[in-house]
């Protein structure tokens, strides 16, 4: 694919084939993903891959805790609620997703099982989870150097005909997590993606979301009219 392919073609993928993918492809994958700029060359990012059971396991645990009101145990902060045209934006992709899926606005069950897909990781194959070194946590570098790499991961398998998302849900309960992804005490869970090939039967995954044009979000300083 070329370049502009990739980023303009890209759609965060929530319905999967459950077919492998194999290892030597996600390699590859994450080779072009190390190639994202960091600070000062750190690259504070791990990448913990998981499939099959524990996989599996990962998922039948955080939906039996969240289902039994367990409170979410996120280790990377969340921040405030999001409002104004922020929460306009997540209101909008919302939307788009649901109409896409049919769900009605006063359907709890339909809207319940959607939640739930986020905790199972969609129900993708594979599942990529990104930590980084604990001693690092107090660096906002840190972060922006892992969503670097991750903005450089998911286009880099959308341009090997894979699908992936970012998801927030699929980490929240982190002791779950890390035990079934054999995560070390001095790693931080930031993310996981859900990764797999796309299920074109899948109508959500047909949803483009919309971007605010370059006007409304950049600023020129120094450029003639």
């Amino acid at each position: 694919m070329q370049f502009d392919d990739v980023i303009l073609g890209r759609r965060s993928i929530r319905g999967y084939k459950p077919d492998p993918v194999p290892r030597a492809l996600i390699e590859e994958i994450l080779t072009l993903a190390m190639r994202a700029p960091s600070s000062m060359n750190t690259q504070p990012y791990h990448f913990h891959v998981v499939a099959g059971a524990a996989l599996d396991a990962i998922r039948a645990g955080n939906t039996e805790r969240m289902v039994a009101g367990v409170p979410q145990s996120r280790e990377f902060r969340t921040g405030e609620a999001f409002a104004g045209p922020h929460r306009d934006r997540q209101i909008g992709v919302a939307k788009q997703l649901f109409a896409a899926m049919g769900i009605a606005r006063d359907d709890k069950d339909a809207r319940q099982d959607w939640v739930l897909r986020g905790f199972r990781q969609f129900d993708a194959p594979v599942c990529v989870i990104i930590t980084y070194d604990r001693h690092l946590a107090g660096s906002d570098d840190t972060a922006f150097d892992c969503g670097a790499a991750a903005t450089a991961l998911v286009n880099a398998a959308w341009s090997r005909g894979l699908g992936a998302v970012i998801n927030s849900q699929g980490i929240m309960q982190s002791p779950v997590v890390r035990e079934h992804a054999r995560i070390p005490d001095d790693q931080v869970i930031m993310k996981s993606i859900a990764l797999g090939w796309p299920d074109d039967s899948f109508a959500a995954n047909a949803v483009v979301s919309e971007r605010r044009p370059v006007s409304e979000a950049a600023v020129f300083v120094g450029f003639e009219d």
